[in-house]
């Protein structure tokens, strides 16, 4: 096991270094997949919670896990613009967009939501890739800009603003407008809507998680417990599930969104004043690498836009960092996203092996979370050849398999074929993997979404 310990004043680049190589000190992490802090694993059960956005309404937490950078100033919209692959001339105050941003070879840095609360205020929502990325390129920026910085969990309590949460499927509506004071305003989708809950004044962006209907509400900190009673007291009669920590992550299974793709930060020369201005223990400083995809060029572990779904998302009417490489892709992607549906004989074969007397074991299967590392990447196969990577999993009770969201080469990408995902992690530094053989998992190549989206974007 590799250790190293690094001073309170030591950069990114430091660390990477000091590791023998950006690979090595992710491949080193005891780093875990995904943890939300600030509520209990689960309110009730995570099968039952998973349920609720299919069958009734599901109450999503928001308000510890996800960082938020203010963007003030009239040249906020401006700035974000400049890093953007999507075109935000149409991002006016009450709307919203999902923000991607990619390095100068078009890899994706990171993605987030951007709230436009008013022209010269940009509420940057997302993992603290995307905050870290932009508050570098702010400080170094000679634009009319400031930036406030709001992380997602500082003890006593977190540096908010505002807290946040989810109400999603198909009772989310009806719940809505039972709690709403007065008449719910129309909101169309990626559309923000002002409205009162209990006496206060709280914002909702209208979009859907898991493929489902719903509302994300925000409001001033000190008025969510009001609020919170209200929804509660008034969701009984919605049969409203509150999801817990270890069922949120699985939301954005269905979906077919990949919440933590490889940022395209660690190895390239551009990159290198960035990494210096990391701290070694910054999110990606202390994040970790797993999987049974291994590979010693980093670039191996990026994904670009186009073949993560962004295509329509790339627009090159204006300057972004990224373009000139993007432009040269010209739409064309070689990897097809897809999700893949394990096979249960072979999931549960491979969990009773891992927790068995015999050796050798397996790498155990944790539910509904398999993943063990911050970037989980899984080799496919097909007729023993190796034809893409497997990446974010999780057990969902709603198709009753562990699904995975993978890239695989478009000659591949068939949906019903069966590949074979290899489970294990060879050869790991990690404290926290057991020792174990490498094995191979069926699964079926599946649609991304995984079930038909029933979101109506009017």
């Amino acid at each position: 096991m590799t250790k190293i310990k690094m001073t309170e004043s030591a950069s990114l680049e430091d660390k990477i270094k000091a590791f023998g190589g950006a690979l090595n000190m992710l491949r080193s992490s005891d780093l875990g997949s995904v943890t939300f802090p600030g509520i209990p694993p689960e309110f009730t059960n995570w099968r039952d919670e998973q349920s609720a956005w299919h069958n009734a309404v599901v109450m999503f937490e928001q308000s510890y896990h996800m960082t938020e950078l203010h963007v003030r100033g009239a040249d906020a919209r401006a700035f974000i613009s400049s890093f953007a692959t999507n075109n935000f001339d149409d991002l006016v105050p009450m709307r919203a967009k999902q923000l991607v941003m990619v390095d100068t070879a078009g890899y994706l840095i990171s993605d987030a939501i951007v709230f436009c609360e008013g022209n010269d205020f940009m509420r940057v929502v997302g993992p603290p890739t995307a905050s870290n990325w932009l508050q570098y390129n702010a400080e170094k920026s000679d634009m009319n800009i400031e930036i406030v910085r709001n992380e997602n969990m500082i003890t006593p309590r977190p540096s908010r603003d505002v807290f946040r949460f989810q109400l999603q499927g198909p009772n989310a509506l009806p719940l809505l407008r039972e709690i709403v004071e007065g008449e719910l305003p129309e909101i169309k989708f990626f559309h923000i809507g002002e409205f009162k809950i209990a006496g206060q004044t709280v914002r909702a962006l209208r979009h859907g998680m898991a493929g489902r209907p719903g509302f994300e509400i925000y409001g001033p900190w000190v008025s969510q417990q009001a609020v919170r009673a209200r929804v509660e007291e008034a969701g009984a009669a919605f049969n409203l599930r509150k999801a817990g920590a270890i069922t949120y992550p699985t939301a954005a299974q269905e979906s077919g969104w990949m919440p933590r793709p490889f940022p395209a930060i660690y190895a390239s020369s551009e990159m290198k004043a960035f990494r210096e201005w990391l701290s070694a223990n910054s999110f990606e400083g202390v994040s970790s690498l797993g999987g049974s995809f291994v590979s010693d060029n980093a670039n191996d572990y990026c994904v670009e836009p186009y073949e993560l779904g962004y295509g329509k998302m790339v627009h090159f009417n204006h300057e972004f960092v990224g373009r000139d490489a993007l432009l040269a892709r010209n739409g064309q992607a070689n990897r097809t996203k897809v999700t893949l549906e394990w096979n249960n004989e072979d999931v549960f074969r491979v969990m009773q092996q891992s927790v068995g007397v015999a050796r050798p074991r397996t790498k155990f299967i944790s539910l509904p979370i398999p993943m063990y590392a911050t970037y989980e990447y899984n080799q496919v196969l097909m007729n023993g050849n190796p034809i893409g990577i497997s990446q974010w999993s999780t057990y969902s009770s709603n198709a009753g398999a562990v699904l995975s969201t993978a890239l695989l080469e478009n000659d591949f990408a068939e949906i019903g074929q069966e590949i074979t995902l290899m489970w294990g992690e060879p050869n790991s530094q990690r404290a926290t993997v057991e020792d174990h053989e490498v094995t191979g998992i069926r699964a079926k190549i599946a649609p991304v979404p995984y079930f038909e989206k029933s979101i109506k974007r009017d």
